[in-house]
């Protein structure tokens, strides 16, 4: 495990014995090809910092199918003990989206990763049926955090988050 792993891993740890809250909030992530590990966590770091949210309140990762084995990702999760849940490019389709992007539809076959996938993922703590709600509001799901992208000079990739929460739930912040 490298350095800036076990630091993730630590700062975690500590954060989870500070921050004692209910776990309710979805990060949607988008990301390119060999995106780190390291920048989707400053990307994470940044939102909840600027947006005054705990990441001990974070339940899960949620993106499109073709990312199940990013490495980036993959790592994140397991070092924050967090799910990677995943959804079809077809299915995050169906969600209507504030932020949605014509390149990436042609490059993954969605206008949105990010906040569809965060909007789905928060939509199901409250139900397993999401057909044939479409919009944000139906699917009684609010963003805290519209899409962001972030990259970092000198590190290849880049990362687009958004965080959902199941609007029936009470927010955390500080």
């Amino acid at each position: 495990m490298s350095n800036y792993s076990q630091a993730i891993a630590l700062r975690h740890e500590f954060n989870q014995e500070i921050d004692q809250v209910q776990q309710i909030l979805w990060v949607g992530i988008g990301c390119k090809r060999g995106t780190s590990c390291q920048l989707i966590d400053q990307a994470i770091e940044q939102v909840f910092r600027e947006n005054q949210l705990f990441q001990s309140a974070i339940i899960g990762i949620a993106t499109i199918d073709t990312k199940a084995s990013e490495v980036g990702l993959v790592e994140l999760c397991r070092l924050r003990n967090l799910p990677l849940r995943t959804f079809s490019a077809e299915i995050l389709r169906s969600i209507c989206v504030p932020n949605p992007a014509t390149i990436i539809d042609h490059e993954v076959g969605t206008p949105s990763v990010a906040e569809a996938a965060a909007v789905l993922a928060a939509y199901q703590l409250t139900s397993l049926s999401v057909f044939p709600f479409t919009t944000i509001e139906e699917l009684q799901v609010r963003f805290l955090v519209p899409k962001r992208i972030f990259q970092l000079q000198g590190q290849p990739g880049a990362v687009t988050l958004a965080v959902a929460q199941a609007s029936n739930i009470s927010i955390t912040i500080y």
